[in-house]
């Protein structure tokens, strides 16, 4: 399947089975930039601790821009890295105060989407997958930001492949008017199911497009992931083989173990042996 059809397809099962998150734009779009800063690199929890507390500590953005770094620092230390988050977050606010005269990012509106991409990127600290959750979520712009687990889970499906920027590569596979949806279901499908050091294979729904469950499997043995069927196989593991049953619970759990090198149908003699 091509790149494009199948992350349509991974699109459609994670609408069928969760629906679509709710995007809206309604936030203030300084707030998401901000936020989005001090997300980095840190959880959610955390990111939503030091915001907290910088607002409860400054209700207003004039207040952060004029108290001290040091200040600033220790209201979201929970975030960590918090010396340079705050250095960070004042530089962006006099930026914006300096060149707008206003503490507001209303002005993007008026710019198309290039110049206003470029323009978020000149700012400290803020890279691509920052600028697109900013124009994404707070003005409905077609970007698509790639996180860590947005990477991981096209990676592990073969989607997105080679060095260029994730960004660059899934840009033009994104089926139209679905960037905020899929965004953020691969992010749910990263965090609960496609973890990073031991994937939860058997509840995947997208397992038989996956690359990094096929490339594990005979192919006559394939077809127990879509047609639940019982099978002989033979299951390698550092050097050694065993004789299974396999399901397709069985066989994704076999996927999904890093100790297994390769199941395949039994009484074949396979060229992984």
């Amino acid at each position: 399947m091509e790149p494009a059809s199948a992350l349509h397809e991974v699109d459609q099962r994670l609408h069928t089975l969760w629906g679509d998150p709710r995007v809206d734009h309604e936030d203030d779009p300084l707030e998401i930039l901000i936020r989005t800063i001090l997300s980095q690199n840190t959880s959610d929890r955390n990111r939503d601790r030091a915001y907290d507390a910088l607002r409860a500590r400054y209700p207003g953005w004039v207040q952060v821009l004029e108290a001290p770094t040091e200040a600033v620092a220790e209201a979201i230390r929970g975030a960590g890295l918090h010396q340079q988050r705050a250095a960070r977050i004042k530089s962006v606010l006099r930026t914006i105060q300096n060149g707008h005269g206003a503490l507001s990012l209303a002005f993007l509106n008026r710019m198309a989407d290039a110049e206003a991409h470029d323009w978020l990127l000149s700012l400290p600290g803020v890279g691509r997958k920052t600028a697109a959750i900013v124009l994404l979520f707070a003005f409905g712009r077609p970007f698509f930001p790639v996180d860590t687990h947005v990477e991981r889970v096209t990676r592990r499906l073969g989607i997105l492949a080679g060095k260029g920027d994730p960004h660059d590569l899934l840009a033009a596979l994104v089926p139209a008017g679905r960037e905020g949806p899929l965004h953020l279901n691969l992010i749910r499908l990263g965090r609960e199911i496609c973890h990073a050091r031991r994937p939860a294979c058997p509840a995947c729904p997208l397992a038989d497009l996956c690359a990094h469950v096929r490339r594990k499997l005979d192919p006559a043995i394939l077809a127990l992931l879509t047609d639940g069927s019982t099978l002989p196989a033979l299951v390698r593991r550092a050097g050694h083989v065993e004789p299974a049953q396999v399901d397709r619970a069985r066989l994704l759990a076999l996927a999904a173990d890093p100790k297994v090198d390769y199941v395949e149908a039994a009484g074949k003699l396979s060229p992984k042996g």
